[in-house]
C-alpha cells in the first residue's frame, strides 16, 4: 500500500467569499413591451394580470405587471385577463 502525501493548494482570495456577505443585487431589467407591436406614436401601458397568460413564448403569472400597447390592454381587459386595480 502506497501512501501519498496530501497537497495543500492555496486558494486565491477572489475565489473565497465570506458566508455572511449578502449577494450583490442584479441590475433591474428594463421592462419590455409584450404582445402585439406598438404603433410609433403610441405609449405602452402597464397592466396587472388577474390570470395566467402565455404571450410570445413567456409565461406570466397572476399579479405580474407587464407593458403592452393600449389596444392590447383594452382587449385583455375585455377578456378578463387584467386586474381591476393597477
Amino acid at each position: 500500500m502506497t501512501v501519498t502525501p496530501k497537497k495543500n493548494t492555496p486558494v486565491p482570495a477572489e475565489l473565497t467569499t465570506p458566508a455572511d456577505s449578502p449577494p450583490e443585487p442584479k441590475p433591474a431589467e428594463e421592462p419590455r413591451v409584450v404582445g402585439p407591436a406598438l404603433v410609433s406614436t403610441m405609449q405602452p401601458v402597464t397592466v396587472v394580470l388577474a390570470a395566467h397568460l402565455h404571450i410570445g413564448g413567456a409565461d406570466y403569472a397572476p399579479g405580474d405587471k407587464i407593458l403592452v400597447s393600449a389596444d392590447y390592454a383594452r382587449r385583455l381587459r375585455g377578456q378578463g385577463y387584467t386586474a381591476r386595480s393597477a
